[in-house]
């Protein structure tokens, strides 16, 4: 048995305005959109992962969903240009990321990170 994908569920009560984020903020497209669900995707390959935690790591609280993106100062520029409320700061953290996190629409907490090199 090979699991293929794992995919995020995000319950949203406004999916246009769940949409616009993430497409605004990450660069996604849509790549499947019935009204009441829209799926949203890079056209990277990644390996599929699956993160348990007891704890976010530095004292902040776990995240709902962490995304790896290739330049996280870009995109903490835009989510700052947006209005996003910043969780917590733009940080370089001892296991080698740097992140930060802030609540998307529908208030789920983003783990937004880049590998230190």
């Amino acid at each position: 048995m090979t699991v293929r994908r794992i995919v995020a569920n995000i319950a949203v009560d406004t999916v246009p305005e769940a949409r616009k984020f993430y497409c605004d903020l990450f660069g996604l497209e849509p790549v499947m959109d019935l009204g009441w669900i829209v799926t949203l995707a890079s056209h990277e390959t990644a390996v599929t992962q699956i993160s348990i935690l007891s704890e976010g790591g530095s004292g902040a609280p776990v995240p709902d969903i962490s995304i790896e993106v290739d330049n996280v100062e870009e995109v903490y520029r835009r989510a700052k240009e947006m209005g996003c409320k910043v969780v917590h700061n733009l940080t370089d953290e001892p296991w080698g990321v740097r992140r930060f996190f802030i609540h998307d629409p529908a208030g789920n907490l983003l783990n937004v990170l880049s590998h230190l090199s």
